[in-house]
């Protein structure tokens, strides 16, 4: 392991499945102190488990990132436990997979993924900023997105408008909080495969569509998302603040937009239809197109049995 963050306290949000439970791991074989939160208390329990057995001492503090309270009472655990929190991973996020058109989104929706997205996550970094500033620094790593760099055939209305909130966010708190020893920073992954994604990402075809836009052919690895979110929080991105830093195959440095019009845009044409008549792509649709095209089994139509 290249980064040690032995006797440092690290607080994960987000920590029962997919990038959180890799980052989880990460900073246990580091060394860290952790403090995991998300809303399951069974699954938070089972990360720590594996973290745990790789010697690392970990206070599990099941809370809703989008409820102030919990937030407070996550923040106030975990310095209970160790006496600071020296490192704040942002992680907690959801998004919405139906597919909507943005003239058709509901609000519903709107405002689920902005309490968690953007509003979950600037309290977390209110709080443990504070407590990071009072007792003489930290570093902050914020999960956006290459979503919220700009437009994609891909996005999700709500989620790009969370994720390029959150971004600035990391630029601002960056630069007011730099000068009195807290680092604030962000990482925007690509696309990931977790365990958490990778039904819909490989079992469906999804990730040679997405290979197709990536400079690199193909999708991340857990792995690859996990090393450069510890780097900005540890001591050798000492001089690195305010800073987003992509890992996306060279995605976001590519120019282009999609050869085929993306699936999602075929899965809600009897219920919530896109108004108009888009882009017809200027190649043949390849065979999982055809495949995709109803949605996701159990969001757009029910398998058979």
């Amino acid at each position: 392991m290249m980064f040690d963050f032995t006797n440092k306290t690290v607080l994960i949000t987000g920590a029962s499945m997919g990038l959180g439970e890799g980052f989880a791991h990460g900073f246990a074989e580091a060394g860290a102190n952790l403090v995991l939160t998300a809303r399951s208390a069974d699954l938070l329990e089972g990360v720590a488990e594996v973290c745990r057995a790789k010697g690392s001492n970990v206070t599990v503090v099941p809370g809703d990132v989008s409820i102030e309270a919990d937030v407070a009472r996550v923040v106030a655990a975990g310095i209970e436990a160790y006496g600071k929190i020296d490192v704040l991973i942002n992680n907690a996020g959801v998004s919405d997979m139906r597919g909507v058109a943005p003239e058709s989104f509901d609000m519903d929706t709107w405002n689920w993924i902005m309490s968690i997205d953007l509003n979950g996550a600037f309290m977390y970094m209110r709080d443990v900023g504070r407590h990071m500033l009072e007792s003489g620094g930290g570093s902050i790593v914020n999960i956006c997105s290459i979503m919220g760099h700009g437009a994609n055939e891909l996005n999700i209305i709500a989620y790009t408008a969370a994720k390029g909130a959150l971004r600035n966010l990391t630029l601002q708190l960056g630069c007011e909080w730099a000068d009195r020893g807290v680092r604030v920073n962000s990482v925007s992954p690509g696309f990931i495969v977790t365990e958490m994604v990778r039904p819909a990402l490989e079992g469906m075809g999804m990730d040679k569509w997405i290979a197709s836009r990536t400079p690199m052919r193909r999708i991340g690895e857990l792995g690859e998302i996990v090393g450069p979110v510890m780097f900005l929080a540890s001591d050798s991105a000492s001089y690195v603040t305010g800073h987003d830093l992509n890992v996306d195959g060279g995605t976001n440095a590519a120019n282009g937009y999609y050869q085929i019009p993306p699936i999602h845009q075929e899965w809600n044409a009897d219920t919530a239809p896109r108004i108009g008549v888009g882009y017809e792509g200027i190649q043949p649709r390849p065979d999982w197109y055809e495949a995709m095209k109803a949605g996701i089994p159990g969001i757009h139509f029910t398998p058979e049995a």
